[in-house]
């Protein structure tokens, strides 16, 4: 909803092309979402780009009415990276899946996480390869099921928070797709951080992989599983709060209140320069299958790749001075070849 101070409205951000995925799957409600978001932040629609790579998640530039790149798969970051440092003004978004980011795109992503670049990164994990029919993907649990692991899959999953944190991401987080309201609190908070920030929202794949994430969306076990992290509060969950989290130097354990005492919960401090604690809370969880914490694990301030580069750039500029292309060309490091 727009107020008298703001210019847009969702459907300003509404492009004129068929929205293409599946009937109930979850990316409309993170496309809505998103829609939302960026007519209340009130910056030119000039000013937003959208880079995908190769997958379900990655039709969504087309779906968005700002500048936008469908680009190859996990090369995501690679051009949004370049997009970044040409224009530091732009708000640049990556919008790539657990295949395209964390199989092809891997190593790409971690290296944009511990360069700092400028950028928001919103991986949409179902665990599976949705666009592709349902092949096991970097995030499937063991023993999963599908047309490329027909007795199961032996791979151990990756664990997208925890691979992000060492990484040594600035800030790192983790929303669900149902849940609008938090999402967009989390993704309000990722264009506010100066840096990079990775936002793992889990996604449901109504045809291939349904209910995935029911431990933490359905009525029967949500509120026992999933532990929302709130900076400055002491990490309770479960239906009346009585059960919570104490992190220790042995890792993270679940606990019941009403034996150890409110005292001795752990306080969530997203902003603590330590990633430790943030570590030890991603793994409580290996996926959505029992407690398993969402929101902001880590939120701390670092300078950007962007600004050390242009900071580089002046001192060069003020120690040797305004230059052309043709004096870089006839610069030292030359050969004339005969």
């Amino acid at each position: 909803m727009t107020d008298a101070t703001t210019r847009y409205a969702r459907a300003d951000f509404q492009s004129d092309q068929e929205v293409r995925w599946c009937p109930g799957c979850g990316d409309y409600t993170i496309l809505a979402t998103l829609q939302n978001l960026l007519a209340d932040l009130d910056i030119d629609r000039e000013k937003h780009v959208f880079v995908s790579g190769i997958g379900c998640a990655s039709r969504l530039p087309y779906y968005m009415n700002t500048y936008g790149v469908h680009s190859i798969h996990g090369r995501a970051p690679a051009l949004a990276t370049g997009i970044a440092v040409a224009n530091p003004e732009l708000t640049t978004w990556v919008i790539t899946g657990d295949g395209d980011a964390l199989s092809i795109g891997g190593n790409h992503l971690i290296h944009m996480l511990r360069r700092n670049i400028n950028v928001n990164i919103v991986l949409f994990n179902n665990q599976i390869y949705g666009l592709t029919k349902g092949q096991y993907s970097p995030t499937s649990e063991v023993g999963k099921r599908t047309r490329t692991s027909p007795a199961g899959s032996i791979d151990r999953p990756f664990n997208p928070v925890s691979l992000a944190l060492g990484a040594e991401a600035s800030f790192v987080a983790r929303a669900i797709d149902m849940d609008r309201n938090h999402t967009r609190m989390v993704l309000e908070a990722a264009v506010a951080h100066r840096g990079s920030a990775f936002i793992e929202v889990y996604q449901n794949c109504n045809v291939f992989n349904d209910k995935a994430f029911a431990a933490l969306t359905g009525r029967p076990g949500r509120d026992e599983n999933r532990i929302t992290l709130e900076p400055g509060q002491p990490i309770l969950f479960g239906p009346d709060h009585e059960r919570g989290v104490i992190v220790g130097a042995t890792g993270a354990r679940v606990v019941d209140v009403a034996e150890v005492g409110i005292d001795a919960i752990s306080v969530h401090d997203p902003a603590n320069p330590d990633p430790s604690m943030a570590f030890a809370l991603s793994r409580l969880s290996h996926g959505p299958y029992g407690p398993t914490p969402i929101g902001i694990f880590r939120d701390v301030m670092r300078d950007t790749y962007e600004e050390r580069l242009h900071r580089q750039i002046d001192e060069a500029k003020a120690k040797r001075g305004p230059g052309t292309l043709a004096d870089l060309v006839k610069a030292h490091g030359t050969w004339t070849i005969e």
